[in-house]
């Protein structure tokens, strides 16, 4: 079997050689007889001009055999057997009748030469190399990835990927069941699998426990030197010495003479032997400038011992001696308690003192103090206190400022809490804890209307736009909207015609609050709408351009914010939880960011973005008031422990600046929107107005200084001023108080 077997692999490939030939040349193929088998590999290696040579014979007659066992050829005469239609149908039939005439007839010498040469070729091949059958080279195999083939064998046909149908429950019974399933592994190459042997196995182990892959290799043999320990006749080389090992070198001359001519000019000195003496000096000397210690500056000489006293003489006055109880008192004490170390004792003459006890442990304890104790010289710096103080520029220099009371207004009978200015300036509007607003003439202090709204006025805004005449006010759970009819008449026409102009949808949309139209009474008074919220409403604050403001209601829970869109009478709450009872919250003057003011925190929110961009710390307790910079970059916060804090949006989220100005808590801070000036007012009844330069240099920090503390305010239950704000183009403020009344400073 095994001789047919080879001859079988010696005829095949010589067939497919002439057949592959042949084909360019189109003409028919006589069909090869089986006498002509044996003679078929004779005749080609005789041609000189035949079509394979002996080393081309071998190269084919190695491709189906090169380093694969014979279970393995065997597997591929099946599958090639089962792929059968891959093939063309010449090559197949060729193969057959080869077979049948192998297994047929005897064979011949030449053909049992050639597997014999084959077999010792492949005996004597000593190549670590990989199956050559798939001849991709080293293309990576992850471009076949989408192919259903791996490569191309010597012939070129296409090495196909085995069908791989078994999901994870048919690998995971083969793992129970195949006991070799621990040593198979998948040849990349050609997509198939391999059963490792036992040799492999081994081979992997050694290299995973980090061991030389081969099994005799000694690492720890004894190294052989390559040169003997032995002197022997004969040197290792015979080459004669050069001519330089014995002619003055020119070079080293060079250098010689250098060396020499720097000693004579006394550039090198020669080095001068140690002096093996020890130096000694006293430690304690006086501070000589020429001794030794004179170059240690911070030297501090010990502290010398005190003289003896009347109490250390061998006959002491008797005020010196101690009585019986002062004796057991002493003795009672404990040693660093006592005023004297020893008890004064009298003797009758210098010969009778015996020697002191204490002597040898007083000298130790007196050495070890010179020892131990750390002593340093204090730098005194003589500092004039007025040097201590940052140059400020003068308050006079700062100008224009409000430095005195002008108008006060009267009228209001309970504590006024808010305060608000028209654009334009001219008018003025409080509200007050008696139930009404009141609306003034600011340069006159004349009170214009009264409109009763039935209870405490929490805040008062007025619409920031010039071209809206409208005043928002919190009153209880309410917003009203009251046009005061004041200045042009056609502004608050075109008011009243755009309230008017809203067309209600048809299904009412699901809002956190009511929109409702004024009645007739109430629309004579002036109040044209009112927004109903069910919880109460502590601050109303108008967005820049008129037609959105925020509101913020005295509740638990994220909707605690809210804010309206006027033209569409929409409302909505921005914020989906909660972080903290909210104080106070206000608008930026130039960008989409509401600023939230809790308790312990300012909270910078995009409300395009719908995110968090910065958490100030103000650090305080608690916050009560807030104001925005009309430049936007800065942020002054009130707290009720009488602090003023200023915050540099592009410095950092910490406190630039925390000012301590007022002696009690702080009810309202305020920025102008045209000047550099920022005011805060507080239960003390002082309004203190400071300069807060803001430059447009990056590198240089704002300028605060405290310019102005202005007084008129009358405490009233602890209360001082209640709100403060400035004119909208005039250096001038306004201050509500406990008081009743709202005084213009200017």
């Amino acid at each position: 079997m095994a001789g047919s077997r080879g001859a079988g692999r010696t005829a095949a490939p010589s067939v497919r050689p002439e057949k592959r030939r042949s084909e360019p040349e189109l003409e028919p193929e006589p069909e090869p007889e089986p006498p002509l088998l044996c003679t078929s590999p004779l005749s080609h290696s005789t041609g000189s001009d035949s079509g394979v040579s002996d080393s081309e014979e071998s190269v084919f007659s190695g491709l189906e055999d090169s380093g694969s066992d014979s279970s393995e050829d065997d597997d591929e005469g099946d599958e090639e057997g089962e792929d059968g239609a891959l093939d063309d149908e010449g090559h197949s039939g060729i193969k057959k009748t080869t077979e049948e005439q192998v297994q047929a007839s005897t064979p011949c010498p030449r053909t049992e030469m050639a597997s014999a040469r084959i077999g010792d070729e492949y005996a004597e091949d000593s190549s670590d190399e990989e199956d050559i059958r798939n001849t991709v080279g080293n293309v990576p195999l992850e471009w076949y990835d989408d192919f259903p083939h791996v490569g191309y064998d010597l012939d070129g046909r296409r090495i196909y990927k085995p069908l791989r149908t078994r999901d994870e429950l048919d690998q995971f019974l083969d793992k129970m069941d195949d006991p070799d399933y621990w040593r198979t592994v998948q040849d990349p190459m050609t997509g198939r699998d391999l059963r490792l042997t036992d040799e492999q196995v081994a081979l992997v182990r050694r290299l995973q426990s980090g061991q030389f892959g081969d099994v005799g290799f000694n690492p720890y043999e004894p190294a052989v030197d390559f040169f003997s320990g032995d002197v022997m006749i004969h040197p290792v080389t015979n080459r004669p010495a050069d001519k330089r090992s014995f002619i003055p070198s020119l070079v080293e001359k060079e250098k010689v003479s250098r060396m020499v001519h720097a000693i004579k000019m006394g550039w090198i000195q020669p080095r001068r032997p140690r002096d093996p003496t020890p130096s000694f000096y006293d430690l304690w000397a006086q501070e000589d400038p020429n001794a030794v210690l004179g170059r240690h500056k911070m030297h501090v000489p010990a502290p010398k011992l005190a003289l003896p006293g009347h109490a250390e003489s061998y006959n002491p006055p008797p005020e010196y001696l101690l009585s019986e109880e002062e004796r057991l008192a002493w003795e009672q004490q404990e040693p660093g308690e006592r005023k004297l170390s020893f008890l004064p004792r009298k003797f009758p003459s210098l010969r009778a003192v015996p020697a002191y006890g204490r002597f040898i442990q007083e000298r130790f304890e007196r050495c070890l103090d010179l020892y131990l104790c750390p002593r340093q010289r204090k730098m005194r710096v003589n500092v004039d206190p007025e040097d201590l103080i940052p140059k400020l520029p003068r308050p006079r220099d700062l100008q224009p400022f409000p430095t005195c009371q002008a108008l006060v207004y009267r009228g209001h009978s309970d504590l006024v809490r808010c305060l608000s200015v028209s654009p334009g300036g001219q008018w003025l509007v409080s509200g007050s804890d008696d139930g009404s607003l009141r609306l003034w003439e600011v340069a006159t202090a004349r009170c214009v209307r009264t409109v009763p709204v039935g209870g405490v006025v929490k805040s008062v805004a007025w619409n920031p736009s010039p071209a809206v005449c409208l005043v928002a006010a919190a009153v209880e759970d309410s917003v009203l909207l009251l046009n005061p009819a004041l200045g042009d008449r056609l502004v608050a026409g075109s008011t009243d015609q755009l309230l008017s102009a809203f067309v209600p949808p048809e299904e009412p949309p699901l809002q956190p609050a009511r929109w409702l139209e004024a009645s007739e009474e109430e629309r004579q008074v002036g109040l044209r709408l009112r927004i109903c919220h069910g919880k109460p409403v502590t601050q109303v604050t108008w967005h820049g351009r008129g037609d959105y403001l925020a509101v913020v209601l005295a509740t638990q829970g994220h909707t605690q914010v809210l804010i309206h869109q006027l033209s569409r009478r929409r409302s909505q709450s921005p914020f989906r939880r909660s972080h903290g009872q909210v104080q106070r919250v206000a608008f930026h003057p130039a960008r989409p960011f509401l600023l939230v003011a809790s308790q312990r925190s300012v909270r910078l929110c995009h409300l395009l973005r719908q995110e968090l961009t910065k958490k100030l710390m103000p650090n305080c307790k608690w916050v009560s008031s807030l104001a925005v910079h009309p430049a936007g970059d800065d942020v002054i916060c009130g707290s009720y422990d009488s602090k003023l804090v200023w915050f540099d949006l592009d410095l950092s989220t910490k406190p630039y600046r925390m000012l301590r100005h007022h002696k009690k808590a702080l009810r309202a801070v305020a920025f102008h929107p045209r000047y550099p000036l920022f005011a805060s007012g507080s239960d003390d009844g002082s309004v203190i107005v400071c300069h807060g330069m803001v430059y447009n240099d990056l590198l240089q920090n704002p300028l605060l200084v405290p310019v102005k503390v202005l007084k008129g305010h009358v405490l009233t239950r602890d209360l001082g001023v209640l709100d403060v704000i400035f004119h909208p183009t005039q250096p001038w403020v306004f201050s509500s108080g406990a008081d009743g009344t709202v005084r213009l400073f200017t």
